[in-house]
């Protein structure tokens, strides 16, 4: 059956500048940041899902000061910032399911600068709308309801094929189509992979008391289980647990699952109900061996999946936004071939180190907590008792989850590229 595409903003023209696969909000955020800063680039965003798909999204995300600074720049986050919950303060605990007391080894302060919490908690659907709102008005171009089936090199531009038997001439294409990217495959990029054994369980959940922004991560046997503010007295439920487990779990009714949250979240903040559905997601690392190859470049979760334990994957990608748009916009500006490999080397260049870094850490903290030895558990309440009784080092740490640092591209500072 021929597949029923949707285009809106202007009608596809036969070529254009550059075209991105997948209008998650890594793709959309680099839509944005490319348009914005170089209005006379033609800008085309081509994604698998139907019209409207994103609203039903009832995911939140965790977005980090220095993401909250681009996206201000970029003239998204005061439309973002009334729904969204600031998160005030974050606790770390170590123990077991089954423990009647939970000692808390780490405490956050919520601010890097006054005023400015490291983290805010946002609805998916609510972040997508703002930076489609912001996409459309500058003319972005939008094709909805068909992948990009695929690609063929000329000599100075790419044949993108969608929809049915549609092709598109482009100087740059940029892959923002997932962690399972066909786009990466079709380029003949390799990947490190491998799986946890563990799935994370999401959802929504309402409860009695207020929450007063505090967030918390409880280390428990099977994996990390997070309590994340949302606006109300909501909050949203990122929950690890071996795959086997996370599966019946999905599978239960309402009681049973309640139950089995309630010996998890307790009862600090009362009665606990499922707001929406809940929903369990395959956990593993896999990392790019190639961001970019001659006119394609890889980004967001098509460069890098990691374990969702630091709270950084989607931050991961809002720098790959940020990088990527400041190095087409500066060769843009200096007549440069922004699909080169000579320039997109400078992006692949910025962005490997950090990625590989933060999946090794990501690694190793799963593989650290996500378990039950005694020796191991130890030294692990060892280490964040010494950094609990480090101001520094723990002001350190609270910068680097908030992404504020000097080598960050400048979106990420908040400064125009």
């Amino acid at each position: 059956m021929a597949e029923r595409t949707r285009t809106h903003t202007s009608e596809v023209p036969g070529s254009t500048d550059i075209v991105i696969a997948g209008a998650g909000y890594v793709g959309m955020a680099t839509a944005v940041a490319l348009k914005s800063s170089a209005p006379h680039l033609a800008v085309t965003v081509i994604d698998a899902a139907p019209a409207g798909v994103w609203r039903k999204d009832t995911r939140a995300s965790a977005i980090a000061a220095a993401a909250s600074r681009m996206l201000d720049r970029l003239g998204c986050w005061q439309e973002i910032l009334p729904k969204a919950q600031p998160i005030t303060e974050m606790i770390v605990t170590d123990s077991r399911t089954s423990d009647p007391v939970r000692p808390v080894f780490l405490t956050f302060n919520g601010e890097v600068e006054p005023g400015e919490p490291f983290a805010h908690m946002v609805e998916n659907r609510d972040l997508n709308a703002a930076l489609r709102a912001k996409a459309e008005q500058i003319g972005v171009t939008f094709v909805e309801g068909t992948p990009v089936h695929g690609f063929d090199h000329g000599d100075e531009h790419l044949t993108v094929r969608y929809g049915d038997d549609k092709t598109l001439r482009t100087r740059l294409l940029l892959a923002a189509d997932g962690v399972k990217s066909r786009l990466r495959d079709m380029a003949g990029i390799k990947t490190v992979n491998w799986e946890y054994g563990q799935s994370g369980i999401v959802c929504t959940v309402a409860h009695e008391r207020p929450h007063n922004g505090r967030a918390e991560e409880h280390f428990l046997p099977a994996g990390p289980f997070a309590i994340l503010p949302l606006s109300g007295n909501r909050s949203s439920l990122v929950w690890t647990e071996r795959t086997a487990d996370a599966e019946r779990l999905i599978r239960e009714d309402d009681f049973v699952f309640e139950a089995e949250l309630e010996q998890r979240f307790g009862l600090k903040l009362g009665e606990l109900r499922i707001e929406g559905p809940r929903k369990a997601f395959p956990l593993g690392l896999t990392l790019a061996r190639d961001f970019v190859k001659p006119r394609f470049a890889l980004i967001g979760d098509a460069a890098h999946g990691i374990h969702p334990i630091a709270g950084q994957g989607l931050n991961l990608g809002f720098k790959d936004a940020a990088a990527i748009a400041e190095t087409i916009v500066d060769a843009d500006r200096l007549g440069l071939d922004i699909g080169s490999i000579a320039v997109l080397e400078r992006y692949q260049t910025w962005r490997r180190f950090d990625t590989v870094q933060m999946g090794v850490t990501t690694d190793v903290l799963n593989r650290l907590f996500s378990n039950d030895h005694v020796p191991v558990r130890a030294l692990r309440d060892f280490g964040l008792g010494l950094v609990e009784r480090m101001p520094r080092l723990k002001g350190f740490f609270i910068r680097q989850a908030a992404g504020l640092s000097a080598t960050s591209p400048k979106l990420l500072q908040g400064q125009p590229i």
